[in-house]
């Protein structure tokens, strides 16, 4: 099996050690080439070759923003269809960053140490599963994307992080893009097949459960939504305290089954369409796009193979 690691040095818990211990235990089992990335993109740019190379295994070491750039790498030809792809590499995932949402969605472990393990194992036993996708304004997403308020955050946060991201950083994002929306808040226009168009304030598309982590704390807006199902949509028509307090204090329920008068939430959407009246943040898992004032969601069922 010939494989390719690449490793963001950048990221929060990725050491020079941890790679060289995560190196030398997949050398052990199959044939590898090491990349670190140093630029932005370098991580799609690698993976797109390893597919059109046809090697077998890439695993991603490093944060969220790496997976997906892992992800969208290897799905670069696809055409926004697996199907039209070919044989694309099975993806490995080794956490290293601060919130590692995706990989932990997978029930992979948080420290890289045991993720190593539980990876090595897998490729012993051949354990793999498929996994749904998101696919937004041609890119692939992996557990969230969105318009709006959260999107707000996620730029503020790429302002200002260094290696190190904390929960108290998107904390005081969130508050200040509350108060001072950057972009202000213009209407969005909800486009869902079969319903009528409704118009709201902010939109969050989820493709897994939790929708995000804050520290340990795990953060449900879709609780039912998963890689085996569609799209999850949780859209908010007013953001006044209260309705923020109210769902805020849902979302970080054990048992959070989202409810309230203000919220629009829909699960397992195959497709789903958000028009801006002017220019919005658009974030996807967790790294800020650009500006829109139209998107369209996608869920791709069985889109990627897993090792997990």
């Amino acid at each position: 099996m010939r494989a390719i690691l690449v490793v963001n040095p950048q990221a929060t818990s990725t050491t020079p050690g941890g790679r060289d211990v995560l190196a030398h235990a997949l050398a052990s089992q199959v044939k590898l080439d090491v990349v670190e990335t140093d630029y932005r993109g370098h991580a799609m740019a690698v993976a797109r070759a390893a597919a059109r190379d046809g090697i077998d295994l890439v695993v991603a070491h490093g944060g969220d923003g790496t997976v997906n750039e892992v992800v969208n790498g290897l799905l670069s030809d696809s055409g926004g269809s697996p199907d039209e792809a070919g044989a694309v590499p099975t993806l490995g995932v080794v956490p290293g960053g601060s919130a590692n949402v995706f990989a932990r969605a997978l029930g992979l472990p948080a420290d890289p140490v045991e993720a190593t393990h539980r990876l090595l194992t897998a490729l012993e036993t051949d354990r793999r599963r498929r996994v749904g996708l998101g696919r937004a304004d041609r890119h692939w997403f992996t557990f969230n994307a969105g318009l709006g308020w959260d999107a707000d955050v996620v730029g503020r946060v790429a302002k200002r992080r260094g290696k190190q991201t904390t929960a108290g950083l998107y904390l005081r994002a969130a508050v200040r893009s509350y108060f001072r929306p950057p972009l202000g808040r213009p209407t969005l226009t909800v486009r869902i097949p079969g319903e009528e168009p409704a118009e709201v304030v902010t939109a969050f598309v989820s493709n897994t459960d939790p929708w995000s982590y804050l520290g340990e704390r795990a953060v449900h807006l879709n609780s039912g939504c998963s890689f085996d199902t569609g799209l999850g949509l949780f859209a908010l028509s007013g953001l006044s305290l209260p309705t923020v307090c109210t769902h805020v204090r849902q979302a970080l329920l054990t048992d959070s089954d989202q409810h309230g008068r203000r919220l629009m939430r829909r699960d397992d959407l195959p497709l789903v369409r958000i028009d801006a009246a002017q220019p919005v943040h658009f974030q996807v898992d967790g790294d800020l796009v650009g500006q829109r004032t139209r998107v369209e969601f996608q869920s791709v069922p069985d889109a990627l193979t897993v090792i997990a």
